[in-house]
């Protein structure tokens, strides 16, 4: 029997479309204006009696709120639109003073029953959310510099290994050590090493006056060159890395010129708040602690981050860096304690054995170096003005006893609390830094911005779609309204698809979903054309239906999949904007694809199909059997 489906095929595609219109159905709920309150520090809980302070200081300035909520550690007001949001920000950072982060924030609306499906409403991009735009800028000569204090530390450490005695040595200007030996026969085998293990190097022997015997090594510029470059990829990939681990969605990490990287996280409205969110452009460090009878010449004091009272001494040469971390994961020991299990790569557990072999009960410390932009005010020809103060502080997170010979596995222990231990696993797993970098440009994009182009952009699709959805109905009559339910429920999927996927809608992407609607469409017009054109050359109505579904399925496939292989190909090349192009591309030419061959044929089966017609209402010309 001509143009009917077997019950299956109509059970999928109800089901199909069943699961597109849960998954579609949270975008019709708007976001909720709010204020969300976080501790300035992991350590610094929110907690019921956090928000009611924050609650009754905004109702003490007549600012209505809609309601307010505990979010695992952090707190959620509602309130009603975006004048009162602006408003409430400052109201509540001063009522809760600097140990809490106050930060703008739209807060899905979604029915609890949808959320316990994992039903959740799209994600929206820089340009329709709002957000913050960083432009960092990597310090090269630092990446050099620690570069070199971190080989002047190998080098010296290997000397002593192979009982080669030296007098001192330190890191000269921006791309030399200097060595210093007693003689000139501990000289010459300290060359031998170097020579053998360090070709980065060139090397120069040197008599000084008073009888110091000197190996100076100099980086070579090639050398150089390949420091900046790994310093500049190495902290694109630690801010991605770091990013992604906090969950903000759909963040824009891209190099910019030579030293610069933009960041751009969209939905995030504090400065502040995200500063925190990149791991305060930090670096880690591993050291022992210092004994108590070690020179103070070769030892550092530094306080620890957390408790500014308490201090340790440490020794001046590093063991390892965050870079040599692969993975660390927050866990427990048999007490309950919280700690941090870390891995190596072959390279720091190396080290790390070498350096903790023969220190066993001595305690090992794990530097937080912080690298910030501070603005001050200063006084030049009787003008103030504000410039930029470039800050490092320096300070210990971690103090624990090296219990045995460590290796590319080990744990951190002496953690006073889970956040704590969470916090330094995140920033151990997403890597540190391999240069520090600093704030050169701060720039927030506020949602009223966004919900204009949000306006914009739903305008243009509706207008298109509202035209399209005419023209069909006019031109093709019955078959035209059969075309128009299965481009809404088009849309309905392609939205369904978008959220289940966790993409990110942007303003490119809406010109994706615009185009999509045309693509659309054109494939029923194809098989509604090939109808017509059966239809006149006097084959029966249902036959035509048939040959125009069947004879149109080739050139709608090939048009359809190669363009499909364009928008894979431009999500894969390009970057930013081009991608939310290509991804609502994608998603719209597959919904497409099987609603105007699958779902269209259904309902026109459901029609016409399985009885006697004597014609179609398909425009231009009747059919009569």
């Amino acid at each position: 029997m001509l143009n009917k489906y077997p019950l299956w095929k109509n059970l999928i595609i109800l089901i199909a479309l069943a699961i597109g219109f849960i998954y579609a159905l949270p975008n019709v709920f708007p976001d909720d204006y709010a204020v969300q309150i976080t501790g300035a520090r992991s350590s610094t809980d929110v907690d019921q009696r956090i928000l009611e302070r924050a609650v009754d200081a905004l109702e003490a300035e007549g600012i209505e709120i809609k309601a307010s909520e505990m979010q695992d550690r952090d707190a959620l007001i509602r309130l009603t639109g975006a004048e009162d949001q602006l408003k409430a920000r400052p109201i509540v950072q001063d009522a809760l003073g600097q140990d809490y982060l106050v930060a703008l924030n739209m807060s899905p609306s979604t029915p609890d029953w949808l959320k316990s499906l994992g039903a959740g409403p799209m994600k929206l991009g820089l340009d329709l959310r709002g957000g913050v735009h960083f432009l960092l800028e990597v310090d090269m000569e630092t990446a050099v510099e620690q570069r070199l204090e971190s080989m002047s530390s190998q080098i010296k450490r290997e000397l002593r290994d192979e009982r080669v005695r030296y007098r001192g040595g330190d890191v000269e200007g921006d791309r030399s050590i200097s060595l210093i030996f007693r003689d000139e026969d501990s000289r010459s085998e300290a060359f031998s090493l170097v020579r053998d293990q360090y070709d980065e190097f060139t090397m120069d022997e040197e008599q000084g006056e008073d009888g110091e015997y000197r190996l100076v090594l100099t980086l070579s510029e090639s050398e150089i060159q390949s420091i900046q470059d790994y310093a500049i990829e190495q902290n694109l990939t630690t801010i991605r890395n770091r990013v992604n681990e906090l969950g903000v969605a759909e963040p824009l990490v891209q190099r910019q010129g030579a030293d610069r990287i933009i960041v751009e996280l969209p939905g995030v409205q504090d400065t502040a708040a995200a500063k925190r969110v990149l791991g305060a452009t930090a670096n880690l460090e591993f050291r022992l602690e210092a004994r108590q009878d070690e020179s103070t010449a070769n030892t550092e004091k530094f306080e620890f981050r957390d408790e500014p009272n308490r201090d340790a001494r440490l020794e001046r040469d590093v063991i390892v860096t965050g870079d040599n971390v692969s993975n660390a994961q927050q866990a427990f020991d048999e007490n309950g304690t919280p700690q941090v299990n870390i891995s190596m790569d072959s390279v720091g557990g190396d080290l790390m054995n070498r350096a903790t072999r023969n220190a066993i009960g001595r305690r090992m410390a794990v530097l937080f170096i912080e690298y910030r932009t501070e603005t001050e005010e200063v006084v030049e020809d009787g003008e103030t003005k504000t410039v930029d103060k470039r800050v490092v502080e320096k300070g210990i997170i971690s103090l624990a006893t090296i219990q045995s010979a460590l290796g590319s596995s080990f744990r951190i222990t002496g953690l006073d609390s889970i956040p704590e231990a969470s916090e330094l696993a995140l920033l151990l797993r997403a890597g540190s830094l391999a240069a520090p970098m600093y704030f050169v440009q701060e720039r927030t994009i506020g949602p009223s911005l966004g919900q204009k182009n949000i306006d914009a952009g739903m305008m243009s699709v509706l207008l298109g779609f509202v035209l399209v959805l005419a023209y069909m109905a006019i031109y093709y009559r019955g078959f035209g309204m059969i075309a128009n339910i299965a481009l809404t429920l088009n849309l309905t999927l392609l939205v369904a698809c978008m959220s289940i996927l966790s993409a990110t809608l942007t303003l490119p992407g809406i010109a994706g979903i615009v185009l999509t609607v045309g693509i659309a469409v054109d494939a029923n017009v194809l098989i509604f054309e090939r109808i017509r054109e059966e239809l006149k050359a006097g084959i029966p109505p249902q036959s035509a239906i048939n040959a125009g579904y069947s004879r149109a399925f080739v050139s709608i496939f090939d048009a359809n999949i190669t363009t499909l292989l364009v928008a894979v190909i431009l999500f894969a090349m390009g970057s930013g904007p081009v991608k939310g192009f290509a991804i609502t591309l994608s998603i719209g030419i597959l919904t497409s694809m099987f609603t105007g061959l699958m779902v269209s044929r259904s309902i026109v089966n459901l029609v016409y199909g399985g009885r006697k017609i004597e014609k179609l209402s398909i425009g231009g010309k009747l059919a009569n059997v």
